[in-house]
């Protein structure tokens, strides 16, 4: 099956898995399991925003990883800091990179958005092959957090 279409598949089934779930661990801890089964990355895990100063480890399927990621630091830091997607072809190449793994290559991380806008945490996978990650996975992983924003950050 085409990436693409792999997308759109996996993006119904996760309206499904966390349609009416408002327990912000439970439906990470679905996602990022389910990301791992439906795609193979080697660590698909959270990190949430706890201070102005630090994301805290959240809900993660893969081997162990960092506590703690500085605002700013990093690829999930940076993602923070600069409110955007950012899809990293070897993370050996970027400036300030924290290893929590010597075995991942490529990396993307999506902010998390509450209903003000506010990044209240990331959506971080690695994997362990130079350039994993295009604009196909941009684009979906964007709506995937968009749906994680309606189901657990908007305003009731």
């Amino acid at each position: 099956m085409q990436k693409e279409a792999k997308y759109k598949e996996f993006l119904a089934e996760m309206k499904t898995l966390i349609s009416g779930e408002t327990d912000e661990v439970s439906v990470l801890a679905n996602i990022s399991a389910a990301i791992k089964e439906a795609f193979g990355f080697f660590w698909v895990g959270f990190y949430l925003v706890r201070s102005e100063q630090y994301m805290h480890l959240g809900p993660f399927q893969g081997p162990t990883a960092c506590y703690k990621i500085p605002f700013g630091r990093g690829v999930c830091g940076s993602s923070w800091m600069e409110a955007r997607t950012l899809v990293v072809p070897d993370v050996e190449q970027f400036p300030g990179h924290i290893a929590c793994s010597s075995l991942s290559r490529s990396e993307i991380v999506v902010p998390i958005f509450n209903a003000g806008g506010h990044v209240v945490g990331v959506l971080d996978i690695d994997s362990t092959e130079l350039a994993t990650f295009d604009d196909i996975d941009r684009q979906y992983l964007e709506q995937a957090c968009s749906l994680i924003t309606d189901t657990l950050y908007t305003v009731a």
